[in-house]
């Protein structure tokens, strides 16, 4: 399956997406000035390029969501590991922490979602 990768401002873009779909993309219009500070044809040609990725669908001036947040944000989230730290979840978590303290909830959660998906 193909890894998903938004540059900033698409991201940003699709957040507002994601929010609000599915949307008039007038409204869309309204929203993206609202929250990015975006003209008019910039809104619409994200509209149209991320159409053609396949990350939304503009049918009848109803823009709709393709491919939810989750999978791009687990696609960019394993990007990151990857190149960041050779794949290493242990080490993104020690760099991620800092030194902070967990939360004994923090960790609970932790180990919950550690044995969910182990082997």
């Amino acid at each position: 399956m193909e890894q998903l990768k938004l540059c900033d401002s698409d991201y940003r873009f699709m957040c507002v997406v994601w929010e609000h779909a599915p949307v008039n993309s007038g409204d869309l219009v309204k929203l993206c000035n609202e929250a990015l500070g975006w003209k008019k044809s910039t809104t619409y040609t994200t509209i149209k390029k991320l159409s053609e990725k396949g990350y939304i669908k503009n049918e009848d001036a109803i823009v709709s969501v393709l491919i939810e947040k989750e999978r791009v944000q687990a696609d960019e989230s394993n990007y990151f590991v990857d190149r960041t730290f050779e794949g290493s979840l242990p080490g993104f978590l020690t760099a991620f922490l800092g030194g902070k303290k967990l939360s004994s909830e923090e960790a609970d959660e932790i180990r919950k979602l550690i044995d969910e998906y182990s082997d």
